[in-house]
């Protein structure tokens, strides 16, 4: 099987990794961006719009870039890398899913240009105080009112939802709490009246909101995607967004390698580097397996991501987001282990890295939870 990239994947990876470079080579940025009042500094995100990489999973007809997976995992590793802040997983990756694959043409007429060019960004309101990992868990009501539906529910950690111009929410309109059948895909301007979002730092640097709908009212022109059958579309959106958070993983984890590397070359103990004990070489090793182990995975989880058969995808970007779980630990408690006190420190890159790989294991599931599904299901086998 052939891995390499071709022409126009390596000028892409080129492109964002020299933006990535030149925006987070100084990790002091990353404090003063985080301090704008969305969380990012609105100029870099226009400096992605002018790259095409906003537009990138979209149709050309639709003034996107044509991009798929892979192109995903190469933008991703690099804001893996570069720790980057910017809403490009909820905007493009998942926002973008949702619209790819539930809108109508003619919503994805008027919203995918102002997505490309950095006017509108999207936020996925699923998560709710009880649903922990379950996507099929969703108490927030629609209730339909004539033509439209009016919404009822609390959602939270909703990435970049204290920012985003537009909401993804998933409401039940018939139905059990826990049926699979019954959930509804809206799309929610964040401004509708009895919309109120409360806006939060994460752990890893990023923001997130509660939302709270309070009698929402939207048009049947809001729905994704099919009434009462919106959680196929919710899984399909949600495995393309964990093979995207692999790719992340990855590019922290690669950063976090090398980044310790340089370390145990430099410090100096008994009046030579560290590095030159074996037993710290080993360790060094093992964490290069382990993120070879994941990008290997997070390869897989490309390939598999837009598979149609949720039988033969769902249990392959599991099987991924496991070796990511499990890799993303052991390299972060390596580096800090083998760096010492800095990297736990607020000024030194290594410890945000490690906050973002924990964040990560937990974002849609944790290993136990995908370890869960691999078992239950019947092989890990490719597509034809």
């Amino acid at each position: 099987m052939d891995f390499d990239l071709t022409d126009e994947q390596r000028l892409l990876k080129d492109s964002i990794d020299r933006f990535v470079d030149d925006a987070y080579g100084d990790f002091e940025k990353r404090r003063r961006y985080q301090a704008e009042p969305a969380g990012y500094d609105p100029r870099l995100w226009a400096g992605l719009a002018e790259l095409g990489m906003l537009a990138l999973p979209f149709a050309e007809e639709e003034g996107g870039f044509g991009g798929g997976p892979v192109e995903t995992m190469i933008a991703m590793e690099a804001i893996g890398r570069g720790l980057a802040v910017e809403p490009f997983l909820s905007t493009v990756v998942l926002g973008g899913g949702f619209l790819r694959f539930g809108a109508d043409a003619s919503m994805r007429a008027a919203l995918v240009p102002r997505i490309a060019d950095g006017s509108l960004t999207l936020a996925f309101a699923q998560l709710e105080p009880a649903s922990r990992y379950a996507l099929h868990d969703v108490s927030t009501t629609a209730r339909r009112d004539g033509d439209g539906f009016v919404l009822d529910g609390r959602k939270v950690a909703v990435l970049h939802g204290d920012s985003a111009g537009k909401l993804v929410v998933s409401a039940r309109t018939a139905g059990a709490r826990r049926d699979r059948d019954g959930i509804t895909v809206f799309l929610v301007d964040a401004d509708a009246p009895g919309l109120t979002r409360r806006g939060m730092p994460t752990q890893d640097g990023l923001r997130a909101a509660d939302v709270t709908l309070d009698a929402v009212r939207v048009g049947p022109e809001a729905v994704l995607g099919k009434v009462d059958q919106g959680l196929p579309l919710i899984e399909k959106v949600v495995d393309i967004g964990i093979a995207a958070l692999c790719a992340e993983a990855v590019g922290a984890m690669e950063d976090l390698q090398r980044n310790t590397v340089d370390y145990l070359k430099t410090r100096q103990q008994f009046g030579v580097a560290i590095g030159s004990f074996q037993a710290l070489q080993h360790r060094a090793a093992d964490m290069l397996v382990a993120v070879e182990q994941a990008r290997s995975m997070a390869m897989y989880a490309a390939m598999m991501a837009e598979e149609a058969d949720p039988a033969l995808r769902r249990p392959a970007v599991s099987a991924a987001k496991v070796q990511i779980n499990q890799s993303g630990r052991k390299v972060g408690q390596e580096a800090v282990q083998l760096q010492g006190g800095i990297a736990m420190t607020l000024e030194y890159k290594a410890g945000h890295s490690f906050k973002r790989l924990a964040m990560i294991e937990k974002s849609f599931g944790d290993t136990d939870h995908h370890l869960r599904i691999v078992s239950e299901a019947d092989s890990l086998i490719e597509a034809e």
